[in-house]
């Protein structure tokens, strides 16, 4: 997920897609503890994306705030 895919969303899809990312990011650790991640870049992708929504969240809020 780009930068520029996540401006496109809504606040309802970010929070959304949060969700759906924190979940896999779960299910990787425990899968990571219990048998073989296959994809150990998984972790990272997940994370960045995370921060990415994250990002656009609380850009958004500071600017309904400001204006």
């Amino acid at each position: 997920m780009t930068g520029e895919e996540v401006r496109k969303l809504d606040n309802n899809e970010i929070q959304a897609e949060l969700v759906r990312l924190r979940k896999h990011l779960f299910q990787l650790r425990v899968q990571a503890s219990t048998e073989k991640v296959e994809d150990n870049s998984e972790f990272s992708k997940t994370r960045k994306d995370i921060a990415r929504l994250m990002t656009e969240r609380s850009s958004r809020q500071i600017a309904r705030q400001a204006g």
